[in-house]
């Protein structure tokens, strides 16, 4: 600013502007100077105009010297005869919603200390405008909330062209409000609508901010009314839809819908996928409603059909959701490829839950226990010690399946009814069939593998093994073991012990040499 060098000398100009604008409405236009500052290209002058803004417009909101009601046009107000109070009022609102609209265009700028305080100013002016409405209300005792401001927020937060997690991360403290947390629902299913409405292609950017800000809102489990509220009130209506967790269910259900329904990027596919059996079913007023997108995600293949059978797995389990392909899917995605994945300890971690019902026909647990050992021929070591922990706790559970292991005579090698190429486990002949293939891997280079291939020779404990201790077991952490084993204890290598320095009598070694 001129005349003032330093931001203490801005901060200082720029308090003497706001203190004469709140002590006379006759200098009401060194508003223009404030707001002025605001355009600056210079951070601490910006930060100092934020502040002055956010002191000067907040004592006017608290005071009530802001007009109230649908807004006119400036130019109709001040060329018509209305009383000069109300032409302050109406101009001065002008000023404040460029004020805001400045605020929402620093959430972009570089400088995080500047987004940080200019998201911390447009929510206080949210809970100043709550507290003191610049609406009217419809009837008595209705809620009011100012929500086209909160909207501008929230559309702010989601940049469709720069990733804001850390300015969501800011945000998130806000929604530990009820009120603050509902609002943001219904804004962020607006904007997603807004964002997608007629668009081709939408910014991978713009996903990434909405996933983050979605899957921070996280909605009590517990049935009790909301009753954290940023925007205060005098007493609380019955009649709201805030004050009722059933219609924070709809609004997240309707959020994350309108979400889902769109070709989301595979990579914002997956994250939904990891957080929707904890986060997103338990708190949807109609769970079974995503059966659509996991569907379609089951039909992806790899990771993303392993995560979405996770969450049919909880409909058809919890909800009563019928979902005939189920374990056809699961049986799918058993191949060469489920080993050398970064998702291995994810995939036997789930594959053990959808397995461990008692109620499984044995046509079908016979089927993953034949495929499983098939693969474990050509599996790592560090995959064995999983898989076959994994096969024989299957048999435990089953005792029907067990004949695969007590079969007098079993099937020639080229005789094996079972086929692999089936992709029906009803029809893949597996219960017909028997477990060699463990048999062969008693002969493993790998001790480990060679040991707990044996354990199926030997009588099965009724205790099952927990394999999530090798779940994570990596190659690496395998060879680390070997190293640090102790070796065997010394032995001979001769049978015959030898008899004075030059060996035994006799010995040709003594026949022709002698000490001297």
């Amino acid at each position: 600013m001129e005349g003032e060098a330093g931001p203490g000398g801005a901060r200082r100009a720029l308090g003497r502007l706001v203190e004469a604008v709140l002590a006379n409405r006759g200098k009401a236009n060194a508003v223009f100077d404030i707001l002025a500052v605001l355009q600056s290209e210079d951070q601490e002058e910006v930060h100092e105009a934020v502040r002055a803004c956010s002191r000067l417009f907040g004592a006017l909101l608290a005071r009530g010297e802001l007009f109230v009601g649908q807004l006119p046009s400036e130019e109709m107000v001040m060329a018509g005869s209305r009383g000069a109070t109300r032409k302050y009022r109406v101009w001065m609102r002008h000023r404040y919603h460029s004020c805001c609209n400045r605020l929402g265009e620093l959430l972009a700028r570089s400088s995080f200390r500047i987004k940080e305080l200019a998201l911390s100013t447009l929510m206080k002016f949210v809970q100043l405008e709550g507290e003191h409405p610049l609406e009217k209300p419809k009837w008595e005792g209705n809620y009011l909330f100012p929500y086209q401001l909160f909207k501008s927020v929230v559309g702010g937060l989601l940049s469709p062209e720069e990733d804001r997690s850390l300015l969501l991360c800011q945000f998130r403290e806000y929604l530990e409000h009820d009120d603050i947390r509902y609002h943001t629902m219904q804004a962020a299913a607006d904007a997603v609508a807004r964002a997608t409405d007629g668009r081709p292609e939408v910014p991978l950017a713009f996903w990434n901010n909405a996933f983050t800000l979605l899957s921070s809102v996280s909605l009590p489990r517990q049935e009790s009314a909301p009753a954290s509220f940023y925007v205060k009130h005098a007493e609380l209506s019955d009649k709201w839809k805030v004050v009722h967790l059933r219609e924070h269910r709809k609004a997240f259900q309707q959020m994350w819908l309108g979400f889902l329904k769109h070709q989301l990027p595979l990579r914002i596919c997956k994250k939904v996928l990891v957080i929707m059996h904890d986060s997103i079913l338990p708190h949807l007023a109609q769970p079974s409603l995503m059966i659509d997108f996991l569907a379609r995600a089951c039909d992806v293949g790899g990771a993303v059909s392993l995560l979405a059978l996770n969450g049919l797995f909880i409909l058809i389990h919890k909800h009563n959701l019928e979902y005939p392909d189920f374990y056809r899917k699961l049986y799918g995605l058993l191949d060469p490829s489920v080993f050398h994945v970064k998702y291995r300890a994810r995939f036997f971690h789930l594959a053990d839950l959808f397995l461990s019902s008692s109620h499984l026909p044995a046509y079908l647990v016979a089927a993953f226990t034949k495929r499983l050992a098939r693969l474990a021929l050509t599996a790592p070591p560090e995959a064995l010690l999983t898989v076959l922990p994994f096969i024989c706790n299957l048999l435990r559970r089953h005792p029907a399946c067990r004949v695969l292991v007590h079969r007098p005579r079993g099937p020639e090698l080229d005789a094996d009814p079972y086929d692999p190429r089936e992709e029906d486990p009803a029809r893949s002949r597996a219960l017909e069939s028997s477990l060699w293939e463990l048999q062969a891997l008693q002969q493993h280079y790998h001790p480990e593998a060679s040991k707990a291939a044996s354990a199926i020779s030997q009588a099965l404990s009724e205790a099952e093994v927990s394999i999530a201790p090798l779940l994570e077991l990596t190659a690496f952490q395998i060879f680390e073991q070997d190293l640090q084993k102790k070796g065997p204890e010394p032995v001979p290598l001769e049978f015959i012990p030898a008899q004075g320095l030059l060996g035994r009598r006799g010995d040709l070694c003594a026949q022709h040499f002698t000490l001297s």
